[in-house]
């Protein structure tokens, strides 16, 4: 169980592309339209993931939306929920809260790292990578912060050292499959934000593109993440969200 505290410097990572297949293998992009439940999109991952493990499922990058809610990581203080305004969820994963709503992509990453490299850190710095090449496409500077959880957005209209949060990532592992992934800010109500400390970290802020004036939406972002996705772990592939798991999302939606 890994949330993006794994964040130094990894020199295995940056001599070629240690988290491609070397069989060129497609992952499967699958993107929902409608907003998923947070239960069910817990249970279709822990099910693919599973399946993955077993060689009975492809890997698959999911990109959905969320309806507004907090979840809850292993690390989560009591302290930092703020407000019942949303529901809260456990997530199973390490960490502490963290916000999902409208506005936001969310991207489920469900991959064998038995085919790629067995390096849960190179891992963690190839996501950060992915959301930092991201952010570049559309003119903003992301950076890593060692022994901070995110990519950051130097704010210095705010002041002298701030810096605002835009994206999360938090990874579970099991028998070498992820599952979790990214959540990028893209134009979410920030302050929905307001009902905890995210991430425990109470001393810098969130932003999302729109804050920081680019106006884009989510087809067109999904896009630019999936050229970025590539670059780093390899080709992909489009599939149906039915596929997702052998009962069928919109099934288990309805």
């Amino acid at each position: 169980m890994v949330m993006e505290a794994l964040t130094p410097g990894d020199i295995g990572c940056q001599t070629g592309n240690k988290l491609a297949r070397t069989d060129a293998r497609p992952v499967q992009w699958i993107i929902s339209t409608d907003p998923v439940p947070y239960p069910v999109a817990l249970e279709a991952m822990r099910s693919r993931a599973a399946a993955i493990a077993a060689g009975q499922a492809e890997e698959a990058i999911w990109l959905l939306e969320h309806p507004p809610l907090y979840t809850s990581g292993t690390s989560a203080m009591p302290q930092d929920l703020l407000s019942d305004r949303f529901p809260v969820y456990d997530a199973g994963r390490g960490g502490q809260y963290t916000y999902h709503g409208p506005g936001q992509r969310v991207a489920y990453v469900m991959l064998d790292l038995t085919q790629r490299g067995r390096d849960i850190r190179c891992l963690v710095k190839g996501l950060e990578g992915w959301v930092i090449d991201t952010l570049a496409a559309h003119n903003i500077s992301g950076e890593r912060r060692d022994g901070r959880i995110g990519v950051w957005v130097k704010r210095p209209d705010k002041g002298a050292l701030k810096e605002d949060k835009i994206a999360a990532i938090g990874v579970r592992v099991s028998k070498w499959v992820t599952f979790h992934g990214i959540s990028l800010n893209v134009m979410p109500d920030l302050s929905h934000y307001d009902g905890i400390v995210p991430c425990g970290i109470s001393d810098q802020g969130v932003t999302s593109f729109e804050d920081l004036g680019q106006l884009v939406s989510l087809p067109e972002v999904d896009s630019v993440l999936r050229t970025a996705f590539e670059k780093h772990f390899g080709p992909t592939v489009s599939a149906p969200e039915e596929g997702l798991v052998s009962t069928g999302l919109h099934s288990q939606v309805a």
